[in-house]
């Protein structure tokens, strides 16, 4: 892999069960070391968290890891529309998380999915979860895929600065159907975003860790992409 430019992965914990035979902490850090790679953050199951956390602490610490998140905050959403109600219990409970995750020396983050795109009284849910999650507790990971929902990322780079602490790369295709699957098969730097200025905002911002999340193959090309702009 490090011949290939990248030096630094994200992984999921053990309770997803593709990932489930990294369970032995210190044996995947071994691995990671063996292949001069390192892992800042993994994503965690929010069920685990919540009854867990201290299990996955440990393994995340045995790792080396200081970045704990989550996909989403899985809150009810119908038709496309949450409640009040439910946004802030939702953004109460990962509070409490991530003040635990705080004392044991890990970063809680949140990623962004099918709930945070959702609408609540007229707005975004994700705008609103940057207001009530506490700043101090819950640093952002921003998918970049998701921005034809939650808007640009360059905008919340710089309206929200400290505030997101890293992001998952996919090629977007901003001028496909919006029915089509814009971040499919489009490698990072053949789409039409300004990576340029993305990076820019993202230095500016205190972004400090960026993952492509893409099949091996746009992987590659987009690690290539990467290198020739010398992130």
């Amino acid at each position: 892999m490090p011949g290939h430019g990248i030096g630094s992965i994200e992984l999921c914990s053990p309770a997803y069960a593709e990932f489930n035979s990294l369970a032995d902490g210190k044996q995947t850090r071994k691995i990671l070391d063996d292949h001069g790679l390192i892992c800042p953050s993994a994503h965690f199951g929010l069920a685990e968290l919540r009854t867990k956390q201290e299990r996955a602490i440990a393994w995340a610490h045995d790792i080396g890891m200081t970045q704990m998140g989550t996909a989403s905050l899985n809150g009810h959403v119908e038709n496309g529309v949450t409640t009040l109600e439910i946004v802030k219990r939702t953004a109460e409970e990962y509070n409490r998380i991530a003040e635990l995750a705080q004392k044991a020396g890990m970063q809680q983050f949140l990623h962004d999915e099918r709930f945070e795109m959702s609408k609540v009284e007229g707005r975004l849910t994700y705008e609103v979860l940057l207001e009530l999650l506490d700043p101090k507790l819950v640093k952002m990971q921003f998918q970049m895929s998701a921005m034809v929902a939650v808007g640009d990322p360059v905008m919340y780079f710089t309206k929200y600065p400290g505030r997101f602490i890293s992001m998952h790369l996919q090629g977007v295709d901003l001028g496909a159907p919006a029915s089509g699957a814009r971040a499919a098969g489009v490698a990072v730097g053949k789409d039409s975003l300004d990576w340029p200025k993305i990076f820019r905002a993202a230095k500016s911002g205190g972004l400090r860790n960026y993952f492509i999340e893409q099949n091996w193959q746009l992987t590659v090309q987009g690690v290539e992409y990467l290198k020739a702009l010398k992130i």
